[in-house]
């Protein structure tokens, strides 16, 4: 019966053959902004992972490019006919290694086994996103291979509750974020549908105060209230040594920082600490 239900399934996803051109419609992301994304809620949020993005066609994996990837046929016989989408990923920060495998026109078995394939859509214009997750969810559980995996969305009520997220991830090496509108249907190309947020931009600015710090950091630096050229003051709290909270960046010197786009006031996003600029 559980057999039955799982062809049942595919068929009803397959509907009519698919076509192909040489370069596949894929969906691209453009980057969140704060100011013109603000209503988390509507969005599906996932890692981003630093792999090799593969459009999986029914019988092959190529790239978004349309180049053809040189799976092994274990790696590929679970994957039914459908189109899919995801990556082929290893590790975080692991995206050298992965890409040299991948490319690889004859493939190594033993290199192909520690690549995962995450897929993060299962494509069809008809159907919202939050509809498709359902889809390549299940279908990932019928075909229950280790190497065959379903990216995690989350749902998030505040952009305090996504920033969380994103600096856990990205504190464990993620590369980013990736927003999905849960209600729009799949089209190809560059939308705004869906968001990708990652690290990172960096830019530099003048302190003009030393915060004192709380807890842990009683006694020592909290946070630089810092001044951009453009006459912008905010705050940066993170990113800094417990060397560096003793013996703060003087006031009036000039510091680079890194941040991750700008929130809805146009105020850098996660501003971090680099260093000070030399010199000064």
């Amino acid at each position: 019966m559980a057999q039955l239900k799982y062809l049942l399934f595919i068929a009803s996803l397959i509907g009519s053959s698919l076509v192909f051109p040489a370069q596949p419609q894929v969906l691209l992301a453009e980057v969140y902004d704060e100011s013109k994304h603000g209503n988390i809620s509507e969005y599906l949020v996932s890692e981003k992972f630093d792999g090799v993005r593969a459009i999986w066609t029914g019988d092959k994996f190529i790239t978004r490019k349309g180049n053809a990837i040189n799976a092994p046929s274990w790696f590929t016989a679970p994957l039914p006919n459908v189109w899919l989408d995801g990556e082929l990923w290893i590790a975080r920060t692991q995206f050298s290694l992965v890409s040299g495998i991948v490319r690889t026109k004859r493939p190594s078995n033993s290199d192909w086994h520690a690549i995962r394939y995450q897929i993060f859509d299962m494509p069809d214009s008809t159907l919202p996103f939050s509809a498709r997750y359902k889809n390549y969810q299940a279908l990932v559980k019928q075909i229950n291979k280790q190497h065959i995996t379903a990216v995690k969305q989350h749902r998030f009520t505040s952009t305090a509750q996504l920033t969380a997220y994103f600096e856990d991830l990205t504190k464990q090496g993620a590369e980013g974020v990736m927003l999905h509108l849960a209600n729009a249907k799949h089209k190809s190309g560059r939308s705004n549908t869906l968001l990708k947020l990652k690290p990172y931009l960096d830019a530099e600015a003048v302190v003009i105060a030393h915060l004192p710090g709380k807890g842990k950091y009683t006694g020592m630096l909290g946070a630089l209230k810092v001044k951009t050229p453009h006459g912008q003051i905010f705050k940066i709290g993170t990113g800094f040594s417990n060397k560096q909270r003793q013996t703060p960046p003087a006031i009036g010197s000039t510091v680079t920082y890194r941040y991750h786009g700008l929130t809805k006031y146009g105020l850098p996003r996660f501003a971090s600490f680099l260093r000070v600029r030399e010199g000064h």
